[in-house]
């Protein structure tokens, strides 16, 4: 990460103060081995896992209020996965995921930041089937949705990671592609509820 310009900020939920060590801006780019490029990420969408984006503040912002129990919880695209860090500070059982190879050094370096125990971690595609993650009971997610192929391989995902009884908490900022989301997950045989917009 020496290569890349970085911002400092913190993130207030109530007496809870996130801290997170993010990218500078959405021009940053640092992929010498080809890593990301192997995976289809392009220098373009490279740096966008790394800055907070409107949509993870309002789905942070809901899960604050939200008691998750002894729910096991997974994160899907976390990016910098300000939910997870919440979720992680109220010692919830939360699991993070994203496709992007810089990911976990990121949550581990701002897990460290807040002071708080690792986050277990998994880079996860959507369209394989060879992760390690399990079942679930809450899975939570924002800004997902970038093209139509990943409506089938989100709700596929979701429903390969989803307890009998699973509650999907999803904020779409409006990409067009949530109504198409939406269809799947009842053919899957979910039942809905308006998603955050």
């Amino acid at each position: 990460m020496t290569n890349l310009r970085l911002s400092y900020q913190t993130v207030e939920f109530g007496h809870i103060d996130i801290h997170l060590c993010t990218l500078r801006d959405k021009q940053e780019f640092f992929d010498p081995d080809g890593v990301a490029n192997k995976l289809g990420i392009s220098s373009a969408n490279w740096p966008l896992f790394g800055v907070i984006w409107p949509s993870s503040l309002v789905l942070a912002h809901h899960i604050d209020g939200y008691q998750t129990g002894s729910k096991r919880i997974l994160e899907i695209g976390c990016g910098m996965a300000l939910s997870s860090l919440l979720l992680n500070k109220r010692h919830a059982d939360i699991t993070a995921t994203d496709y992007h190879p810089e990911v976990g050094k990121f949550l581990l370096r701002n897990t460290e930041l807040n002071q708080d125990k690792p986050i277990h971690y998994e880079q996860a595609d959507w369209a394989s089937d060879q992760d390690h993650l399990g079942l679930f009971d809450l899975i939570i997610g924002s800004d997902l949705l970038y093209e139509d192929e990943h409506v089938e391989l989100l709700a596929h995902f979701i429903n390969a990671h989803a307890n009998d009884v699973c509650e999907v908490i999803l904020v779409d900022p409006g990409r067009g592609k949530k109504n198409k989301l939406s269809t799947k997950m009842i053919e899957l045989g979910f039942i809905p509820f308006p998603l955050i917009m």
